[in-house]
């Protein structure tokens, strides 16, 4: 779509280029296209491609098969109606005469069927009332009411929050959890400084047993058999004692290093637990994993290793600088000149490699998203003929992280060498001026000996240290990663003044209740009162809000207005977990651990009795089957319930909320995915979980809902209608519409499953 066709701020993508054309040669002077649905089934249901447009005068269409286009100039009583049904969705255009036209699309189009259906409502508003249409509320900050980008959902007026590079002092932030080891800490550091020092004596002794043993015996003295039996005895015991305090404080803190580990990642994954769901609907499986276990195992190794080597390095430099210094300063000093300018180099190369691994750990983490998503996910990817798909996506990322790491070793490649050749610049500048300090007479062989040693340990720790950037860097990106999780708060928070429920008779209350996901307003002014024991059914097409009315009583995100209330208690005020002990859920597609069956029952009850296990399981209508199963209760489950029917999984999903006696009862499309014969199964156990508790069912068969004290009708995430089955029919109003919809779409399917010859499907 050319610039000259949208609006201003159209997030829309552009048309087909097959579409193109035929739509620039049909706009009149100064209109401009609002929003367009690409259908892609004819009224047989069979594939086919059409395009229904939106302007800002009128509505255009090309219908599947027509050879025509059809216009529809905005004017009072024309309206576009929207319903959805066993994955087909319809649009169809009425005025008071009746029906003008109808499309029908598969699901995956709904979103933008929803957006067409806005923008068709707003122009035709603006046509009638003369008045430009405004932004809608989503492009506007709900703060300063500033327009926002397309596709921004956080205003840059008011949020000017941005990206943190890693930094080295993230690092520091550790203390909090090495802090309980602070003792142990000390005796480490303690046994670092001795096992340095004792390390540093050898050097100190050849001094002595070359000016007073081997430079004399040159001379023609004889050698001291006593003396040279004392300086190899310093020697030998100076090495046992550095051997044996080197290996005791790096046994004592290895063992701090892994409790610290062991810490961090209990930690993180505790915090992750009190998360909201709002907080992992942006996050990928993969990254959340590679943060807890790869971050957290590159922090252990760091503590445990990188980290004891740089004290260690530290301590080398700073006792060997005293003693050289002690023994000859101006030679010291000549030691000491590549220090400076390793350092610089240092500072230099550090930000570079910080921000270099934080986005080799953010490609790393693509990498592991792409084997979360594809391993869970094997059957599909299998049953879809994908693996060579699959492939070329690990491959994809696994390149995008090798290009990253090449630019980070281009770098770091350059830098070692180049501290390498200082150190060795270093030690011939040394020889140097020793030959002629020598020569002066200044100092004796035994002192140039002694430095040249100390001066090879401490030129070995410096570049051991310039080495230590490397890790440092990468602890530091990991660290940061993993603080990013501890400094998120939850955005369903605990009270700080808790209420506590003693018995608990299931009123639920919403008041004037609102919800935005960042600044897309789901759902707004929804008021319902549902009684204890009554069951609620809400009934609505894709995006009308049930779901999110479901989350919010659950308290699974918190209302950005009005309230929840159970038996008249706002529920921000009660402890989550104990609110939500008092709601059984039961979802379309049930998630079962790697267990047994008896242990994926009893999870919302760890402590159950096999006898109540069991009740439970009759009473969800799953002991027969369980019983078949070759180990009965105790059989395992695959991961995610494999091994096993999604019947078999709805119920003893069911007896799992059976178990717990919840007061509130969610039932969320439990049998839209199951066939006839076990939906009847399912049902009779429905029937006995429902009994005596408040229960709201979502369902798209409104059918199922017939048992329902009072069905409730969404309609973009407001409260449109709300009675009995009979009342509801009798208004002839938004649920009297989804249910003749719903009619017909049977009537269809029954229809074209009774074809003589099938049906031949051609590509959209």
């Amino acid at each position: 779509m050319t610039t000259s066709l949208l609006s201003p701020g159209t997030p829309e993508k552009s048309l087909p280029d097959s579409w193109r054309g035929e739509i620039e040669s049909r706009l009149a002077a100064g209109e401009t296209i609002e929003s367009w649905l690409e259908i892609d089934l004819d009224s047989r249901l069979q594939f086919a491609r059409g395009l229904v447009v939106a302007t800002t005068r009128r509505l255009l269409a090309h219908a599947p098969g027509a050879g025509t286009w059809e216009s529809w100039d905005y004017r009072p009583g024309l309206a576009l109606d929207h319903r959805d049904h066993a994955g087909v969705g319809t649009l169809e255009l009425v005025d008071a005469q009746g029906r003008l036209a109808s499309w029908r699309y598969t699901l995956g189009h709904n979103v933008t069927a929803l957006k067409l259906l806005r923008a068709f409502e707003e122009q035709l508003a603006s046509a009638l009332s003369g008045q430009p249409v405004p932004l809608p509320e989503e492009m506007l900050c709900p703060k300063c009411k500033a327009p926002l980008e397309p596709g921004v959902e956080e205003c840059p007026i008011c949020t000017r929050e941005t990206q943190v590079p890693p930094s080295t002092w993230t690092l520091f932030r550790l203390w909090r959890f090495a802090k309980p080891y602070k003792g142990q800490l000390l005796a480490g550091f303690l046994l670092t400084l001795a096992s340095t020092a004792a390390t540093l004596v050898p050097p100190y002794l050849t001094m002595p047993l070359m000016d007073n043993v081997l430079i004399p015996f040159q001379n023609g003295k004889p050698i001291d058999v006593g003396l040279v039996t004392l300086y190899l005895s310093g020697l030998l015991g100076a090495a046992l004692l550095a051997w044996g305090l080197g290996w005791a404080r790096t046994y004592i803190l290895a063992l701090v290093s892994e409790r610290i580990g062991r810490d961090l990642r209990t930690t993180t994954y505790e915090h992750l637990l009190q998360l909201s769901l709002e907080y992992f609907g942006g996050k990928r499986t993969g990254d959340l994993m590679t943060r807890i276990g790869s971050e957290t195992d590159r922090i252990n190794v760091f503590l445990s290793l990188h980290l004891l080597d740089f004290a260690t390095d530290v301590l080398m430099i700073a006792l060997t600088a005293v003693i050289l210094f002690s023994i000859h300063p101006w030679l010291a000093v000549v030691t000491l000149l590549p220090l400076p300018v390793i350092a610089w180099m240092i500072h230099i190369v550090r930000d570079r490699l910080r921000t270099g691994f934080e986005k080799v750990d953010r490609i790393w983490a693509e990498v592991t998203n792409v084997l979360a998503d594809t391993i869970p996910g094997i059957r599909v990817v299998k049953a879809f003929a994908q693996e060579k798909r699959e492939a070329a996506r690990f491959r994809e990322a696994n390149l995008h992280n090798l290009a990253l790491n090449d630019r980070i070793n281009k770098t770091w490649s350059l830098f070692s060498p180049t501290v390498t050749l200082l150190t060795e610049i270093g030690l011939l500048v040394v020889w140097g001026f020793g030959i002629w300090q020598i020569s002066k007479g200044e100092i004796t062989v035994g002192v140039l000996t002694a430095f040249l040693a100390y001066i090879s340990r401490f030129y070995t720790r410096l570049d051991s240290m310039s080495r230590i950037v490397s890790v440092t860097q990468k602890a530091a990106a990991g660290a940061k990663r993993i603080f990013d999780i501890l400094d998120h708060v939850s955005s369903v928070p605990e009270p700080t003044n808790p209420v506590h429920l003693k018995a608990v008779r299931g009123e639920i209350e919403l008041k004037g209740v609102g919800f935005r996901y960042g600044t897309r307003a789901v759902t707004r002014d929804v008021d319902l009162l549902i009684h204890p024991g009554e069951m609620i059914g809400l009934v609505g097409h894709s995006g009308s809000g049930k779901s999110t009315l479901v989350n919010l009583i659950c308290r699974f995100y918190d209302v950005s207005e009005g309230a929840v209330f159970i038996d008249g208690v706002d529920v921000r005020s009660v402890p989550v977990a104990e609110f939500r002990s008092n709601i059984g859920l039961v979802l379309q597609e049930p998630f079962l651990f790697f267990g047994t069956i008896a242990d994926n029952i009893a999870y919302g009850k760890p402590d159950a009795t096999r006898e109540e296990i069991i009740a439970a399981a009759r009473a969800a209508h799953a002991h027969e089957f369980i019983l078949r199963l070759p180990h009965g209760y105790d059989s395992l489950v695959g991961e995610r319930g494999q091994g096993l029917s999604g019947g078999e999984r709805q119920r003893i999903s069911i007896a799992r909320a059976l178990l717990i006696n919840p007061k509130i009862l969610i039932l969320d499309e439990a049998t839209s995915s199951v066939d006839t014969e076990t939906e009847k199964e399912i049902q009779k156990a429905l029937d006995n979980l429902v009994r005596g508790r408040t229960t709201i069912a979502i369902a798209h068969r409104l059918s199922t809902l017939r048992k329902a004290h009072r069905l409730v009708a969404m309609d973009r995430g407001q409260v449109v209608e709300v009675g009995s089955h009979d009342e509801l029919m009798a208004k002839e109003g938004h649920y009297y519409r989804l249910y003749q919809a719903q009619a017909r779409n049977v009537d269809t399917e029954l229809e074209l499953t009774s074809l003589p010859t099938p049906v031949k499907e051609h590509a959209a």
